[in-house]
């Protein structure tokens, strides 16, 4: 009877989101959207500009979407985005999750999704197991399968979701760092998870104890909610009842529920670390019982599952590519400022009091990383009634950048936002800024002053991340050992330093050679001549740590006529997705430079008044961007 009336209500559902087009799916606000993130051409992470975006269908192609529940605001989120690019692509996509984390209904609904005709699913699988029967046989009668989130056991078109692993890690490392400071160094820590098969929560409980290797602490065994608040709160209780340390919530019902607990229980000392954005998590952050959240970016995951699942109908090979849509952690400060992860508009900023003059001064204005740093910067900016006056020099100079920055405190700007070519070379000018009352934000690139706060890429996991992925690449190709070029902006940048390191760390123990590094200043044409000659000695791999350094990478491998050399770089350009649609460059780091530009303002205007941000570095997520 469960199953008849739940076919009868999906299938209801379905005609119903028919009769309204892509107006269907709950509503609900997108507190848990956002960073951190992009795809094979992905837009930038806000969603607010949309690059190389798939053609309008206009044929109303019906899309079946299909969640862990149709509840959490996570799931809300990632709906709202999809509804967004289904208006824009002229495709109906019908959200037809279950009510509740269950095998059977999801199953149910895939099986009605493909009745009722859907050209393709889009699907967070509950369960990887449990559902892949009934994936394969929508598969096998020709529906695209894309993933969102969490994966089953079916190969599908493309996967767009969170390193839950590397996030899971970054909250084992921000409990650590909790913890220490607060002086405790051992004690018991408790784990709440959904259930033992969710992909995405295994992977992030993984994650979270590799964190706590080496360590003092004691990870108990693992206790199972279901993802809900109320069972996980009851779990939490019995944690905190045996002197837990702290809590960890691998999900939002989870967290929820550990916030709940610790709170309730009156006890101060237990940190309870978590993932997911919700009202309620974010409530329970401000308030201090819980310390921070892994808050993923589920509107990217909706927006650019419909652009793949449109793509898959039009006849488009998509390889299977997974793309990481970014995490950011949001903590007190962060979610009391109202921060977004990976949307550089979160709708929550309040105006500021008077319209305050903010200099945004980037290492050159030409770059469309810091074009689009300034596109973000310029919305926010609007948003909240101030101005944002773009005065980066034209070349990356640091002559041009402390000349830039004396302009802008003579011209009586309140606050300055830069990302330091050089952290030293800059510095004595910004000191001068910030003792005539000027507050200091950075974005990208940090100098060697106090700031009010950091918004950036975790730039060494990032680096580590490309590293990672030529390794796959090479291995895949049979090349189990060659020496492996890197060009550089300079010695002195420091993201771009930290993303050589994290390249170099992921080589650590195989038998590659990574060459000395060789440095472009960022220049496409420098760069390439670097990378040409890198290439007549034969290398089989190329890092680029930049815009320019990997469009000259990409430049070089096409201009040489050479097959298997791979080039892996950073940042997102039309010539470097063009390289990559052409085969050139496996692919590239993407950050989300909108997102540094419009938590920059935001940073600014609170610092302007009156508000302590406690210097807080943000990371603000990397997506890799394959063909």
């Amino acid at each position: 009877m469960k199953k008849k009336l739940l076919a009868w209500m999906c299938t209801l559902g379905m005609a119903a989101g028919l009769l309204v087009g892509c107006g269907g799916g709950n509503g609900g606000n997108s507190q848990d959207g956002g960073a951190d993130a992009n795809a094979p051409a992905q837009e930038e992470s806000s969603q607010g500009e949309t690059e190389e975006a798939p053609e309008p269908s206009g044929d109303g192609d019906m899309i079946a979407l299909i969640t862990m529940d149709s509840i959490d605001q996570h799931w809300v989120t990632l709906n709202e985005g999809a509804q967004k690019a289904a208006g824009e692509l002229g495709v109906t996509v019908q959200f037809m999750a279950p009510n509740t984390k269950d095998d059977a209904q999801q199953i149910e609904c895939v099986n009605n999704a493909v009745s009722a005709g859907a050209k393709a699913i889009i699907v967070a699988a509950n369960g990887p197991d449990a559902i892949s029967s009934a994936l394969q046989e929508a598969s096998d009668a020709g529906v695209k399968i894309i993933y969102v989130d969490s994966p089953a056991n079916v190969p599908g078109e493309a996967a767009f979701s969170t390193d839950n692993n590397a996030a899971g890690e970054t909250a084992g490392k921000e409990m650590l760092k909790a913890l220490e400071a607060a002086g405790v160094t051992s004690g018991s820590i408790g784990i709440i998870n959904v259930n033992a098969a969710t992909d995405s929560c295994v992977m992030r409980e993984e994650g979270f104890r590799a964190a706590f290797e080496g360590s003092s602490f004691e990870l108990m065994e693992t206790q199972y909610g279901e993802g809900d608040a109320a069972k996980s709160q009851s779990i939490a209780e019995n944690y905190i009842t045996q002197g837990v340390v702290g809590i960890f919530g691998c999900n939002e019902g989870s967290t929820t529920g550990a916030g709940n607990a610790i709170k309730a229980s009156g006890k101060d000392g237990v940190i309870g670390v978590g993932f997911d954005k919700s009202d309620a998590i974010l409530g329970l952050i401000d308030d201090g019982y819980l310390l921070c959240t892994m808050a993923q970016n589920p509107d990217v995951m909706g927006y650019e599952g419909v652009k793949a699942a449109v793509a898959a109908i039009g006849g488009e090979s998509l390889g299977g590519a997974v793309t990481d849509t970014g995490v950011s952690v949001l903590t007190k400060e962060g979610s009391a400022s109202g921060s977004d992860d990976a949307s550089a508009d979160n709708g929550s900023a309040t105006a500021a009091s008077q319209a305050w003059k903010i200099a945004l001064i980037t290492m050159d204005s030409i770059d469309q990383h810091w074009v689009t740093l300034n596109e973000g910067a310029q919305a926010k900016a609007k948003e909240l009634g101030v101005e944002v006056t773009f005065m980066s020099p034209n070349t990356k100079d640091d002559a041009q950048q402390i000349e830039c920055v004396n302009n802008a405190v003579a011209g009586g700007y309140n606050a300055i936002m830069v990302a330091a070519n050089g952290p030293d070379a800059i510095s004595s000018a910004l000191q001068e800024a910030s003792d005539k009352g000027v507050k200091i934000v950075y974005v990208d690139s940090p100098a060697n002053v106090d700031a009010e706060a950091t918004f950036s890429t975790d730039n060494k996991a990032a680096g580590q991340k490309a590293g990672e992925e030529m390794i796959a690449a090479l291995k895949a190709a049979g090349k189990e050992s060659g020496s492996i070029g890197v060009i550089n902006v300079n010695a002195a940048t420091d993201s771009c330093v930290m993303r050589e390191e994290g390249f170099r760390a992921a080589f650590e123990g195989t038998d590659y050679e990574i060459m000395e590094t060789q440095y472009g200043e960022g220049d496409a044409a420098k760069s390439q001549s670097i990378a040409e000659n890198y290439i007549t000695q034969g290398v089989v791999g190329i890092f680029g740590c930049n815009e320019g350094s990997t469009t000259g990478a990409g430049n070089a491998i096409k201009a040489s006529g050479t097959e298997g050399i791979i080039g892996v770089g950073f940042d997102k350009s039309d010539a470097i997705q063009g390289l990559i649609g052409d085969g050139y460059l496996l692919c590239t780091m993407a950050q989300n430079p909108d997102v540094m530009g419009s938590m920059g303002v935001e940073a600014c205007v609170q610092a302007l008044e009156g508000a302590s941000l406690g210097g807080e570095v943000q990371d603000t997520g990397v997506s890799v961007l394959k063909k």
